[in-house]
């Protein structure tokens, strides 16, 4: 394993961690939209919205990686340290 290797595998794991934690924030959104629920509301419809949001951010789009880029920068980072997977 070269410097480059471990560096270029450091910065694309906290790259992915940084677009992680920035889509994270539609979950949190979705969460509070339950918590904030009253018995008028489409509870099962906040539901359903949570849902959709966690798989948006979880397995991204047509676009987006999501977290399964997080993962697999994850795997080759620990795969360079050494580490368990």
């Amino acid at each position: 394993m070269s410097k480059d290797e471990l560096q270029k595998a450091t910065e694309e794991l906290h790259d992915e961690y940084e677009q992680f934690r920035k889509e994270y924030g539609k979950v949190l959104e979705a969460v509070q939209r339950v918590s904030d629920a009253e018995p008028t509301d489409d509870v099962y419809g906040l539901l359903d919205r949570l849902e959709d949001v966690v798989k948006e951010v979880r397995t991204g789009g047509m676009l987006k990686g999501g977290a399964k880029g997080h993962r697999k920068a994850r795997e080759e980072y620990l795969k360079l340290v050494g580490g368990p997977t």
